[in-house]
């Protein structure tokens, strides 16, 4: 088969001589975007530093062209050929300067490096891949060969109907595999994650820790020069002072707004709010590792004790719909049939004498510092749930930890109940499964749950080989059914995304799946 790329939507854009600032609420941690699995890190890097061979146009609900202006499928579905655009540049920088342009050497070294054991970069990863692994990539490419400059071709071991969407995650962008290589041979590749070079709309210029990144717009950048000369992310952790800088124009687009800050905007003129039903899901991820949290009954008492209507009315104050499984229910394949856990401490604390701890038990309630998007007011939430246990005999102390070093340590399994987010890429209802629930996510670290199950496993697995919806839902509804059965999860809210511009932004929008486009914005 062959699919013509829908074209990527470039409008046009008047240059402007202006500094685009974005208040965001957290530091990344890091620019090797591979490394990592949080969408704070993503937004610093891949989304605006990088392409990817496709993309997901989320307004349209489609893979569109990126790097790979079209590509080829085989009929079996075990073969993919991308054309890559010729005459891509990548970036200029007083630490890089290209001497070719975008090439199939570069496509084969960013996979590689991934997959291969062997290869050079592969270990300079400190914190591993962990999509990489978790989408079981090492095991799913049988190889990926250089056809010609400007072709390359994936083999894949099986057919795998979530394969094209998967390459338009972040962690598929691509690198220089000239700048790697001067890197190495300097011997210094740890400066890949401080010194990014891509082919996106912006340049990387500087990265001050909880302060602020800088980017320069890129003149050469195959799209078009975005609409402003320069960008930066204005690293603010609290939503109030968000708000502020916001007022004073110190900021022109603020992230992650509390819904209280969304209600106290609407009445300035000055400032407008962009909002979006968000493809994401807030849960608390409970280790099933971690005695007594291993048992089911004590994972479905934990969902029976939460009040998770007042949780909804006090956190998101009327922001977001309750959440009752993984899914957001607009994903296709969602289960409708699965009842939620009513709120019901009685039958709670009969689940915890059944697992033989009538007198509770003592556990951690792991949470960030600064409100986020999937977690507008993490000190309020933690203490509300520590509340609701604390009635069911569970006393649960209360641990806040930087988001960097929460991420850092919840992927190594250290945490008992842990508030955390996921927010799916690209539409596909696998994106939630694979990285949450499969086994291969929970050696990966994404598994906050740390469950590995051979029958959950197996439908997971089998849901991508169909390439019929009707097949991959039916393979779907009873992983749901498991999760929910087993209670992995405390599921919490899905959110709607919001975000505050001032009146002068034009060409912004929300993601629902939280990614960052600013290449088309400008400053009216």
């Amino acid at each position: 088969m062959r699919f013509a790329a829908l074209p990527l939507l470039f409008a046009p854009l008047l240059a402007q001589a202006a500094t685009l600032s974005v208040c965001t609420e957290a530091s990344p941690e890091g620019f090797d975007v591979v490394q990592y699995n949080s969408l704070t890190t993503t937004n610093a890097s891949a989304d605006v530093l990088m392409n990817r061979l496709v993309e997901f146009d989320a307004q349209r609900g489609q893979l569109v062209a990126g790097l790979a202006e079209r590509w080829d499928v085989a009929p079996n579905g075990l073969s993919y050929s991308f054309h890559l655009r010729k005459g891509v540049a990548f970036h200029t920088t007083d630490y890089f300067k290209p001497s070719r342009p975008l090439n199939a050497e570069d496509v084969v070294f960013s996979f590689q490096r991934m997959l291969d054991p062997a290869n050079p970069w592969h270990k300079v990863a400190q914190s591993g891949f962990p999509h990489a692994q978790s989408m079981q990539l090492p095991s799913l490419i049988k190889s990926i060969d250089r056809v010609d400059d400007q072709q390359v071709r994936f083999t894949l071991n099986k057919p795998d109907a979530t394969f094209l969407a998967t390459l338009s995650m972040g962690f598929a962008s691509i690198y220089s595999a000239e700048y790697a290589e001067q890197l190495m041979k300097a011997g210094t590749p740890e400066k890949l994650n401080a010194q990014p070079i891509g082919t996106g709309p912006f340049v990387f210029k500087r990265f001050q820790k909880d302060a602020a990144v800088r980017y320069a717009a890129n003149p050469d950048y195959f799209a078009g020069k975005p609409g402003v000369d320069g960008l930066v992310f204005a690293i603010t952790p609290d939503a109030n002072v968000r708000l502020q800088k916001l007022r004073r124009g110190e900021c022109q687009i603020a992230l992650s707004p509390k819904p209280l800050d969304v209600q106290s905007a609407a009445g300035d003129k000055n400032i407008r709010t962009i909002q979006t039903p968000a493809f994401m899901t807030a849960f608390v991820g409970i280790n099933s590792q971690h005695a007594p949290l291993d048992k089911p009954q004590v994972r479905q008492a934990i969902n029976l004790a939460f009040d998770k209507a007042s949780y909804l009315k006090a956190v998101f104050e009327g922001s977001a719909s309750a959440a009752d499984g993984p899914y957001p229910p607009n994903t296709w394949s969602y289960a409708k049939q699965l009842p939620p856990y009513p709120h019901d401490p009685q039958k709670a604390k009969a689940l915890l004498a059944e697992a033989g701890l009538k007198d509770g038990f003592k556990t951690t309630i792991w949470t960030r510092p600064s409100g986020s998007l999937l977690n507008p007011n993490p000190s309020l939430g933690a203490q509300l749930l520590q509340a609701d246990l604390a009635k069911v005999g569970i006393q649960a102390e209360i641990r806040v930890i930087e988001w960097g070093e929460l991420i850092r340590r919840a992927k190594a399994g250290e945490h008992d109940l842990l508030f955390m987010g996921w927010a799916g890429d690209n539409g596909d209802p696998d994106n939630f499964l694979t990285p949450q629930f499969s086994c291969a996510s929970v050696q990966s670290g994404l598994n906050f749950a740390r469950y590995c199950d051979a029958d959950l496993d197996k439908l997971i697995s089998d849901g991508k080989t169909h390439a019929d919806p009707a097949e991959r839902t039916a393979l779907y509804e009873k992983a749901q059914r498991i999760i929910r059965e087993q209670a992995l999860w405390l599921p919490l809210a899905h959110p709607t995304a919001f975000a505050l511009t001032r009146a002068e932004v034009a060409g912004y929008q929300v993601s629902p799946f939280g990614r960052q486009d600013f290449s088309r914005v400008k400053l009216d």
